[in-house]
């Protein structure tokens, strides 16, 4: 049965990265607050979506779910809030996400902790849910992917698993929606107590770790009085959790105590007996005292030993509820797959050629589909929208600043960019779903972390290849914030679809042309490729320059869990990518885009004296471009077209038969046009005064100069930062510049 709940009708529903508090749920009239946690990967997105009836992207890799979502819902009769809590490996908080979701769960009493655990890595997912019933008893385990794990030959007992936890566990194959209904119909029956829950606590320390936590806790027991979660306590002064010894001084251990515990808040209410409040006050610095010292003594081995110990428990928990039909390590098939994607030898190769052939799919196929936008919005809608203006006799300034300006210039950008990003995207999505994504980053990983970066930074670097805008906004998966700076401004060097059509033009009209018919088109794919593969070389350069000056640091640990290959969902995959990608980026890019065809055409067609404005702008850039191996007419083009990298060439063109008086071939000076015949257009560049080395350098300065507006509003909005975004933008126009000298003078040394 599909679960169709209703929101509630005094409970919110939405996404929000800030910290929310549970004061500011509380608010929002809920009954009950349920916290959904579990490990990356695990389809808890998936959960939370099917609960909530809310469309939150599901993606096949690790660390997807950064920020916290919230939905709400009916049931029972009960208003439940939902909390999406970061997906994490463990509470240590040794990162970012980790943080929040121990601090939520702590501070936050959810009256429910739904865990979602992945069936098929069962003894790695409990490490996570041994942590969690340290802390709280009220737990509910979504034991979900089950058809997996029966493709993978598993059978779990999950009633034996239930009262090996002492807490509930649930079935289920979320994304085919089995198993929700009992799941909510579950925590329902937690969250009123209807189900009592009897977790277990972890008691088969190591003899190194039994005294000192044996100690700690007598002594919070002592201070505090009988607390159901003193183990867990003790753990965390014993491995130096900060905000729980902040919290131990700060009277805030009333909300890390469980809610059997009905005592505590009258022990360190702020109105208590003053003398009894100097008494917890003092014992706290004694716990703490106490704790320090026990650290001391028990070394740097103590978080090794700990960690040991749960995953030792977690292992014999899993052992003792799962039976595998072919193995522990997995169907043969993933395990050969494997050997391949991520050798050392052939990962390399197949991640180049998948590249190559998602690259050359988009190209491709988004010349027809393009071809036929272009027809329709451009050759059609054109001269329609102009016959209609001329009818009311609109001003031709105003004709020409509507429709020869704004709307010619969304007309490029939506023609030229629509149909790579509505083939990229589900592309890009399809490997993500399959699975094949969390391998990228395991083979890049060791390059990304001696370059000074991270191994997630391979996929925002992908993402990057279809938009910069959204690589950017995919940094998020990076806990890090230095890494996650790093990954930013070093994005703009992935080569994104808006200046492929330049790169595709270029090398097809200059270098195809030197050589035979039958290996033009392998040189122009070659010379494309170069230059991509070049923008993948920057990307690690400038990481390894960044990370060792202005963002020194340590690399962080990435933590990877490869995924198992599943069947992409190709419906869900549409929508994905459709909304949550390619319109969501298209918008931005139109919302620039618009304002920038009114300075094109007017930067055309207003005069000063005797020539154009563009005509003077030219003029005082030339000097500077012919210095670098371009033109003015080039410069001139790339500042006016900064809000878009598709209005380039167009622009090129339109402000060199301005410029040059060429014949444009029917077409109407001082408005933007494309030719059909590649002969023409390049008939037209060179009479401008282009050679092969304007070529070059154009297609190095297309991969290696200023992001798009939209680019940088999304820098903007990411890092909220005018240092950040300033040097963003800065650094590879600088790069872009001093590489475009270089050629040059190198070129007219040789040549």
């Amino acid at each position: 049965m599909k679960i169709l709940p209703n929101a509630c009708d005094n409970c919110s529903s939405r996404a929000d990265s800030k910290p929310v508090m549970i004061d500011q749920i509380k608010r929002a009239n809920a009954d009950f607050v349920i916290a959904l946690g579990g490990n990356p990967n695990t389809g808890k997105s998936t959960v939370f979506n099917a609960l909530t009836g809310l469309r939150q992207h599901t993606g096949n890799w690790p660390g997807k779910t950064v920020s916290r979502a919230e939905g709400s819902l009916n049931y029972a009769g009960a208003c439940y809030h939902l909390v999406d809590l970061p997906g994490t490996y463990s509470l240590f908080a040794t990162s970012y996400d980790e943080e929040i979701a121990r601090d939520f769960l702590l501070f936050g009493q959810p009256d429910v902790t739904l865990v979602v655990v992945d069936a098929t890595r069962l003894d790695r997912n409990l490490n996570l849910v041994l942590q969690i019933l340290e802390i709280t008893d009220r737990v509910v385990i979504c034991l979900n992917l089950m058809d997996e794990a029966k493709r993978h030959g598993m059978t779990i007992d999950h009633d034996r698993l239930s009262d090996l936890l002492g807490v509930p566990v649930v079935p289920t194959s979320a994304r085919f929606d089995q198993g929700l209904d009992k799941l909510l119909e579950t925590v329902h029956a937690v969250a009123t107590d209807s189900i009592p829950c009897k977790p277990i606590r972890m008691e088969s320390w190591s003899s190194q770790l039994r005294d000192p936590i044996e100690k700690i806790s007598e002594q919070i027991n002592r201070v505090y009085g009988d607390l159901a979660n003193t183990q867990w306590l003790a753990l965390r002064l014993l491995d130096g959790d900060e905000r729980v010894a902040q919290a131990m001084l700060s009277g805030e251990l009333h909300a890390i105590a469980t809610p059997q515990s009905e005592n505590v808040a009258e022990q360190i209410e702020p109105h208590a007996d003053r003398q009894q409040s100097e008494a917890i006050r003092s014992g706290s610095d004694e716990i703490l005292s106490l704790a320090s010292t026990l650290r001391w003594q028990l070394g740097a081995g103590f978080h090794d030993a700990l960690v040991e110990s749960v995953f030792a428990k977690a292992g014999s928990i899993a052992d003792a509820t799962v039976t595998h039909a072919s193995g522990p390590e997995g169907p043969a098939f993933d395990r050969k797959l494997d050997r391949l994607l991520t050798n050392r030898w052939t990962g390399f190769p197949v991640m180049i050629l998948l590249l190559a052939v998602v690259l050359w799919l988009t190209i491709a196929g988004a010349n027809v589909p393009s071809a036929m936008l272009s027809s329709l919005l451009i050759d059609t809608f054109h001269p329609m929208l102009k016959s209609a203006a001329a009818a009311v006799h609109l001003p031709a300034w105003l004709s020409g600043v509507m429709i020869d300006g704004v709307y010619l210039a969304t007309a490029w950008v939506v023609s030229v960019m629509l149909p790579p990003m509505a083939i990229f995207f589900p592309l890009f999505t399809l490997l993500e779903d399959f699975g094949y994504l969390p391998r990228v980053a395991f083979n890049l990983d060791h390059l990304f972390k001696r370059a000074g970066g991270h191994g997630k930074q391979a996929l925002t670097m992908c993402m990057g290849l279809g938009c910069n805008a959204a690589g950017v906004v995919a940094t998020r998966i990076i806990e890090s914030p230095r890494e996650r700076l790093i990954a930013i401004i070093s994005n703009n060097f992935a080569l994104c679809n808006g200046r492929w059509p330049t790169q595709i033009l270029l090398a097809t009209i200059f270098f195809g042309a030197l050589v035979p018919p039958y290996l033009a088109g392998f040189i122009s794919a070659a010379a494309v490729l170069l230059v991509a593969l070049l923008g993948v070389l920057l990307t690690f350069v400038v990481s390894w320059g960044l990370s060792r000056t202005v963002l020194r640091g340590e690399p962080s640990i990435f933590h990877l869990e490869l995924p198992p290959y599943r069947p992409p969902r190709f419906l869900q995959t549409l929508y994905t990518s459709m909304i949550d990608r390619t319109l969501f980026v298209l918008w931005r890019a139109v919302v620039f885009a618009a304002p920038a065809g009114a300075v094109i055409w007017l930067t055309a067609n207003l005069t000063i004296g005797d020539a154009s404005l563009a005509e003077h702008l030219v003029r005082m850039l030339d000097p500077v471009g012919v210095l670098i191996g371009l033109n003015g007419v080039i410069l001139l083009a790339y500042i006016i077209a900064i809000p878009a990298n598709e209005i380039v060439i167009p622009t090129i063109l339109m402000l060199t038969v301005l410029i040059f008086g060429l014949n444009g071939h029917g077409r109407e000076a001082g408005v933007m046009f494309e030719l059909e015949s590649q002969t023409l257009t390049k008939n037209i560049l060179m009479s401008g005064g282009w050679t092969v080395l304007t070529a070059v350098n154009v297609m190095l300065f297309s991969l290696i100069h200023n992001p798009c507006s939209t680019t940088i509003y999304t820098i903007w909005k990411e890092t909220h930062s005018v240092k950040w975004t300033t040097i963003a933008t800065l650094l590879p126009l600088a790069m872009g510049l001093a590489l475009c000298f270089a050629v040059t003078q190198v070129w007219r040394f040789f040549s």
